[in-house]
């Protein structure tokens, strides 16, 4: 009689609330596995990007406009992780949300803004690298503290405003309100659904067109670098020159390939979500928690390669580490900084 009654009334997230999501049991040995693969992606991207966003802070030496967008992103990926990644862990276990409506609407604001500003964020050092590689006479002027200060506070506003905005104002259920309030909404359930005009906008402004801006930069920054190291192979140069290009190269291309991790890792969500209204939803949940998983999961792999390509960054580490930042002025201690 039980197994009959679990076969006619489905195992709901909110028993007692008739308008409560159905529920997913998942086997322990998969929910436990899944806890610990999630988990530790949890705890590697939030202590990697705090270990990033704290060095820059702490060594002076650190302190350079492009560090300060490093920085910016660095903290994106770390806001994502604890805000973001965090519950959505729980609720693709759980199958179920159970942190209320209010800070659903917090939590899909939060995965809409912060997405939107790690790209704003590698759009803006894009910038700063085609001054630096294609104007290096101009990049100390164009390229000030002050300026760098104006891009962060651009992207994080820009990105607050499409995130909070789209959310609070609804404007990602525009025209399809009855069909979102008849079939998708029930209680114990936070996803971010969206109208064909709202993901097809949302996407091409947060993902589509900054992507393509960077793109295009990074290909004139590969072109003149090749240019610049042809130029200096064929002049004797003087020695200073060709490790200034050398430097500003390396840091290039460790940019770089952080902005094409973030393309790989973000394209199949974008792609998937642009479309998927337009295929009546045919998505499986499933698949569409996995690709959005797949996107936070740049967020971890950042601070990663950082560690692999800048020297500055593993001596940062190793610093904190062996405890020597204790030790009485040891914010002025050498990073290693010139030889990014």
């Amino acid at each position: 009689a039980d197994l009959q009654n679990k076969n006619v009334f489905p195992v709901l997230c909110y028993e007692s609330r008739n308008s409560s999501c159905p529920k997913t049991i998942y086997p322990l040995p998969i929910r436990i596995t899944l806890y610990m693969i999630l988990g530790g992606t949890v705890i590697l991207t939030v202590c990697g990007n705090l270990l990033v966003a704290v060095s820059i802070a702490y060594f002076k030496q650190l302190h350079t406009p492009t560090n300060y967008l490093i920085v910016s992103l660095a903290v994106s990926d770390l806001l994502l992780g604890l805000f973001v990644m965090m519950p959505s862990m729980i609720q693709c276990v759980e199958s179920c949300w159970y942190f209320g409506d209010d800070f659903c609407q917090v939590y899909m604001s939060s995965d809409v803004m912060l997405c939107t500003a790690s790209i704003l964020n590698l759009s803006f050092i894009s910038l700063d690298r085609h001054y630096a590689v294609c104007q290096p006479l101009l990049y100390r002027r164009k390229i000030s503290v002050n300026v760098v200060l104006i891009m962060i506070l651009l992207s994080w506003s820009i990105s607050a405003l499409i995130g909070f905005g789209m959310i609070f104002l609804k404007l990602n259920i525009w025209g399809i309100e009855d069909f979102y309030y008849n079939h998708i909404a029930c209680e114990g359930r936070c996803v971010l659904f969206q109208s064909g005009l709202s993901s097809t906008v949302s996407s091409v402004i947060s993902f589509y067109i900054p992507g393509i801006i960077m793109l295009g930069v990074y290909l004139k920054i590969l072109l003149v670098a090749q240019r610049q190291s042809r130029s200096i192979q064929k002049t004797s140069c003087m020695n200073s020159t060709r490790i200034s290009n050398t430097t500003q190269t390396k840091a290039t291309k460790t940019l770089a390939i952080i902005m094409g991790a973030f393309l790989s890792f973000w394209t199949p969500f974008f792609v998937c979500n642009t479309i998927d209204p337009f295929v009546d939803y045919s998505t499986p949940p499933a698949l569409f928690d996995t690709l959005v998983w797949v996107g936070y999961f740049n967020s971890t792999v950042n601070p990663i390669i950082y560690a692999f390509y800048y020297s500055w960054f593993r001596k940062a580490f190793r610093l904190f580490t062996s405890g020597v930042i204790f030790n009485l002025n040891s914010s002025n201690m050498n990073t290693g900084q010139h030889e990014h």
